[in-house]
């Protein structure tokens, strides 16, 4: 299986790249975890539909040359569903046993738009509070990792 994150946004302080690729590189050979950033769409005149459009555009191509158009695709949105840690090793788990690809998809600063959103497989939040874009992506890969980890009983999670 394939797990890609599209995350809407570029440039990251270098303290989240490091981070993140600290837990990127700790994923065992058989789930790997590859990071898709897709350009920001520039302000200027635009309204926010517009912008949200041409960055679903982006996220939708960023997808089909990394897993193709038949992956599952997870919106994270802040009106999704809360997970604990158990439920998404669950989800991880069953996502493997289906064996295609997976993208957790992390909009731009106005959010996803809402069609995108709504077509969505799913739809987690990874907070009740609001958190930076670079901030996100370093929650989601330690999640990801933490929910591999008790999957393959490995000590990183202690309950």
């Amino acid at each position: 299986m394939k797990l890609v994150i599209v995350a809407v946004g570029l440039r990251v302080p270098d303290w989240a790249q490091t981070a993140y690729d600290d837990y990127a590189k700790r994923f065992p050979a058989e789930l790997r975890v590859e990071l898709r950033a897709v350009k920001t769409e520039p302000r200027g005149s635009r309204t926010v539909a517009q912008m949200q459009a041409a960055e679903r555009e982006r996220i939708e191509t960023a997808i089909a040359s990394a897993v193709g158009r038949n992956a599952r695709v997870v919106a994270l949105d802040e009106r999704g569903t809360a997970l604990t840690t158990q439920a998404l090793a669950t989800r991880l788990s069953t996502w493997q046993l289906e064996g295609d690809g997976v993208a957790l998809v992390i909009g731009g600063p106005d959010g996803l738009e809402p069609a995108f959103r709504q077509a969505a497989h799913e739809r987690i939040r990874l907070s009740d509070m609001t958190l930076p874009h670079a901030m996100a992506r370093v929650l989601l890969i330690e999640q990801l990792y933490r929910a591999w980890s008790i999957n393959a009983n490995h000590p990183y999670h202690r309950e």
